[in-house]
């Protein structure tokens, strides 16, 4: 049974969201504020969390930054439908997804279901038909099934938003893909993001894989046109 954390300070938020969610079979935990949920969510982990971005003695976006010093764990970010600039910053960060308030249940709980099946793939050997889904491109190699990723070799840590936008590029070495391309690749039909969230994405898989290799320069920029994985 996938557990949901969820952390909001408005409790009918809390109340109906869990409702909605319990009904799907899954198991909540819910904190009303960022600072009891840091020490939740290290000690419990859950398969997701939905994070609010403002809320009293630590607000979301301090979360996040804190949990990704030492954990992946998928998020998705409920916003006002005033805090594009936070959206922006959470992307940056790492966050998986947004959900702009109000929204419909229906929604959250699909939103909820799609990272769910990406994330928890990961976990999963592969079958011999699986492996061919392997993406081999020099020092890259890339599970999509397991959701792991390395690099000569070495770990590299990666969001699920962050994993599907480099798989979009590696599959097709040389191959330009515009922005729209990789939005479409990463996000579903009822996310809007804009270029800059994309450019984001870009700049974090860049500085991980920097970490481990600094000499790392296979994903290229063509201003005014896109990125391409460049060719082996």
């Amino acid at each position: 049974m996938p557990t949901i954390a969820l952390v909001d300070d408005d409790r009918h938020i809390l109340t109906s969201v869990s409702m909605a969610l319990e009904s799907e079979g899954y198991a909540i935990q819910t904190y009303t504020d960022g600072a009891t949920a840091l020490a939740g969510l290290q000690d419990l982990p859950p398969d997701v969390a939905i994070l609010d971005i403002k809320m009293p003695r630590m607000d979301g976006m301090e979360l996040l930054r804190r949990l990704r010093q030492k954990s992946e764990l998928p998020v998705i970010f409920l916003t006002s439908k005033d805090e594009e600039i936070d959206e922006l910053f959470g992307l940056k960060m790492g966050a998986d997804d947004f959900i702009k308030k109000p929204f419909s249940q229906r929604l959250l709980v699909e939103r909820v279901k799609a990272v769910l099946r990406r994330a928890q793939s990961r976990d999963v050997p592969p079958t011999g038909a699986e492996k061919a889904k392997v993406i081999e491109r020099g020092k890259l190699l890339m599970d999509p099934d397991r959701h792991s990723c390395t690099w000569d070799g070495k770990a590299v840590v990666l969001t699920v938003t962050e994993f599907l936008i480099l798989q979009a590029l590696a599959q097709r070495p040389g191959i330009v893909k515009s922005r729209d391309a990789l939005m479409d690749a990463a996000y579903d039909d009822q996310v809007y993001v804009d270029d800059r969230t994309i450019d984001s994405h870009i700049k974090r898989l860049r500085k991980k894989f920097k970490a481990v290799d600094d000499n790392f320069d296979v994903i290229e920029t063509l201003y005014g046109v896109g990125y391409r994985f460049k060719e082996m």
